[in-house]
């Protein structure tokens, strides 16, 4: 675990849509909260269950090396990632971007920072691409 005071000098080097390879590390409940993945750094990195594919059978399995994007950070120490591989990216993708943050084309390149996150209902309610909510998967 880092301090708070390391996290803090990590996240200043830190851009939303940053590339890193990373290895699928675990991924604890499929269909259900998401993934967890070693991107190099010495904190983790995440993937929300809302951010893959409806189908479970379609996530990244552990073990698997792909490209990932830093979606989010904030000041709990661990990278908020987005497969940048569509194969295990959402199907509706834009349109989630385009309901739930729709600012997220222009944060591309910028520092990581502090922003008003989604809240977890907010996120567990966006509508999945087959039109079940991310808790019903």
């Amino acid at each position: 675990m880092v301090t708070d005071a390391e996290w803090a000098r990590l996240r200043r080097d830190l851009r939303f849509g940053q590339v890193f390879k990373g290895t699928v590390v675990r991924v604890p409940r499929p269909g259900a909260i998401g993934i967890f993945v070693d991107v190099g750094l010495s904190v983790g990195g995440f993937v929300d269950v809302v951010m893959l594919p409806a189908e479970s059978e379609d996530w990244p399995v552990e073990g698997t090396v792909a490209d990932f994007e830093i979606w989010w950070a904030d000041s709990h120490p661990q990278i908020r990632l987005k497969p940048s591989d569509s194969r295990f990216l959402r199907n509706d993708f834009a349109a989630f971007v385009e309901r739930w943050r729709p600012g997220w084309p222009s944060d591309i390149g910028r520092p990581v920072r502090d922003l008003e996150p989604v809240t977890l209902d907010e996120s567990r309610s966006a509508s999945r691409s087959d039109g079940t909510s991310a808790s019903a998967s």
